[in-house]
């Protein structure tokens, strides 16, 4: 089995996931809402992970080394089309990000729920303590409580804030911006090492490198979001700055000792995240944030999100919750597979979010079921091209 999953599929491309190639125009409907083709594909050849499979004059099939954009019909078509992610309404590019990500549909942004996986080996419960130890520490030092609400409470809203039950909009944001920050490093931290790791032993990396770097881009973009709203004091990018900096380094030198213990923690990272997001999205549903309830949704995230004109900051809310939801469900599927040897079976194609809101990753098995399944759709989608 892992002599398959590791010979199977993928190596990383150029950062391109947003349009949709032509062996798979056919098959977008099939493939789910969230169906994105990646620019680099294998061909299934033993030895794909290693630049000695080829003869030096041996001619490679067209998108073997990458697609170029006059390879691909749906070029044409701009960047984005309705058929390679579900996009309401379709459109084309607009902002500076070209990386690849996720647009959703008020069903997709529903189905996201919060789980937490249950940590069974050693390095799953380091990782878990750790993610816990943090979220402590970071409560602590921000004097987020968030305690139940009695029952039959008839406190009002400023008894319920002053009584830490509920956060008033300063402290979300000041929360929110702080927890971006340091969210959008893992994914660059861990797609520098595997680039290096790739340069120096000079072989391909399976396909990991890109969606580590959409991770770290996606984060980014929800600070970008959040800023529109506030500007930071200088003491509080002094803690982002301090933060930042041990975060960075110590998630560099554990990602060089156990890549697998640091997809795990980022992993239960994200779930205390979406659980996170679900709290800030109750007290706005429920009337506790009324400063949030009407606030119409930043240009910058109607944009990147394609939300509709209309849109408030709820729906933005909503979005950054479901990309969240994609990186619990992406990390604790590379912690179950073997980051030296197994492709990354999101290179291809991605499941919506009805799986990755519901589902705690994938184990090895359901991985290499999965990237078969992606052969074979580009196999048929090639044949019926013709």
């Amino acid at each position: 089995m892992s002599s398959i999953l590791r010979t199977a599929l993928v190596s990383a491309g150029p950062a391109c996931r947003i349009g949709i190639l032509h062996s798979g125009l056919n098959l977008a409907p099939k493939l789910g809402t969230t169906f994105a083709t990646r620019a680099l594909i294998h061909t299934g050849q033993p030895n794909n992970n290693s630049l000695t499979g080829k003869r030096i004059n041996e001619e490679s099939p067209t998108g073997t080394e990458g697609f170029h954009l006059k390879d691909s019909a749906a070029s044409k078509q701009g960047l984005t089309t309705p058929d390679a992610v579900s996009t309401l309404p379709p459109t084309i590019v607009r902002g500076d990000w070209v990386l690849f990500h996720p647009v959703y549909s008020q069903e997709e942004i529903k189905a996201v729920e919060v789980l937490q996986r249950e940590a069974k080996t050693i390095s799953d419960k380091i990782a878990y303590y750790l993610v816990r130890l943090t979220r402590w520490g970071f409560d602590l030092v921000s004097g987020y409580k968030h305690k139940p609400i009695p029952a039959d409470s008839k406190m009002s809203l400023e008894e319920l804030r002053k009584g830490g039950y509920i956060l008033d909009e300063k402290a979300w944001l000041s929360r929110i911006l702080f927890l971006e920050t340091v969210a959008g490093v893992p994914g660059m931290v861990a797609a520098m090492l595997r680039h290096l790791t790739s340069l120096r032993l000079m072989r391909r990396d399976s396909g990991w490198i890109h969606t580590l770097l959409e991770e770290a881009e996606n984060e980014r973009m929800h600070l970008m979001t959040f800023m529109t709203l506030r500007r930071p004091s200088l003491f509080f990018r002094g803690l982002v700055l301090g933060a930042q900096g041990v975060f960075f380094n110590l998630f560099f030198l554990s990602y060089i000792i156990s890549p697998r213990t640091c997809h795990r923690f980022v992993a239960y990272l994200e779930e205390e995240a979406v659980l996170t997001y679900t709290r800030c999205i109750k007290d706005i549903e429920s009337g506790r944030l009324p400063e949030w309830s009407n606030m119409p949704a930043p240009e910058i995230a109607k944009d990147y999100w394609r939300l509709a004109p209309s849109a408030n900051l709820l729906d933005v809310i909503y979005a950054v919750r479901s990309d969240e939801s994609t990186h619990r469900f992406v990390n604790h599927s590379f912690a179950n597979l073997n980051t030296e040897t197994d492709v990354n079976p999101f290179a291809i194609r991605e499941p919506d979010m009805l799986v990755k809101g519901r589902k705690l990753g994938f184990s090895r098995e359901e991985a290499e079921q999965y990237v078969q399944e992606s052969h074979q759709m580009l196999e048929h989608g090639k044949a019926d091209s013709k």
